[in-house]
């Protein structure tokens, strides 16, 4: 999870670089530093938002996979059974 996290506040960063750098500005103006650390907390934000995403996706799908583990099980065993049942 640490490292999602991570990512995300390096690309605000860098969004704030781009930024500044599409600007001209200089990236390390004394008055403008204080948005480093919004451009950050905002990716950090999106990262564990994002990461949350992803648990409960994963945990969807696992579920899915168990049910559908659960139902070729049942055919087998009935398939099985007919097959005992015909011979």
């Amino acid at each position: 999870m640490v490292h999602r996290v991570l990512f995300w506040t390096g690309f605000g960063v860098a969004v704030r670089f781009w930024q500044l750098g599409l600007e001209m500005r200089p990236f390390f103006n004394r008055g403008s530093l204080w948005a480093y650390p919004l451009f950050a907390g905002a990716g950090a934000s999106f990262g564990y938002w994002l990461q949350g995403v992803d648990e409960r996706q994963s945990a969807v799908l696992e579920e899915r996979k168990q049910a559908i583990i659960e139902k070729r099980a049942r055919k087998a065993a009935r398939d099985a059974e007919r097959a005992s049942a015909a011979a």
